[in-house]
C-alpha cells in the first residue's frame, strides 16, 4: 500500500493535531510505521544512526498519535500528534523556525 523509497523509507510530516503547526519531518521504515500504529506513539528510523528510535525516549517529548494519513501517491505520511513538549532537539517547539531570506528562490 505505501511506497517506500529505495532505502525502505517513507517521509513522515509531523503536525500538531490541535493547531496544524508543522513540527518536524522524520523518516519511517516499515517497522517504525508498524510500531507507530500499534503503540500510538511516533517511532522513526534514524538515517544517521541506522536504527529505530522512539521519539521522546531521551527528551521526554513523546508524540501521541491522533491521526495518520497518506498523500495521494502513498509516498508521504502526515502524522497528526499531541506533543508532550518541545519537538526539536534544540528545545524549540517546532523544527521549522529558521526563516529563509537569501538564496536562489525560484
Amino acid at each position: 500500500m505505501f511506497k517506500f523509497d529505495d532505502r525502505g523509507l517513507i517521509p513522515a510530516i509531523i503536525q500538531d493535531y490541535a493547531n496544524g503547526e508543522v513540527l518536524m519531518l522524520g523518516y519511517m521504515d516499515a517497522e517504525a510505521l508498524r510500531r507507530t500504529l500499534d503503540s500510538g506513539q511516533v517511532w522513526f528510523y534514524s538515517r544517521s544512526r541506522q536504527t529505530l528510535w522512539h521519539k521522546g525516549e531521551t527528551s521526554g517529548s513523546y508524540l501521541t498519535v491522533k491521526e495518520v494519513t497518506a498523500d495521494c501517491d502513498s509516498d508521504t505520511l502526515l502524522v497528526k500528534v499531541e506533543a508532550a513538549g518541545p519537538v526539536c532537539h534544540t528545545g524549540a517547539r517546532s523544527c521549522f523556525f529558521q526563516e529563509v531570506k537569501e538564496g536562489p528562490l525560484r
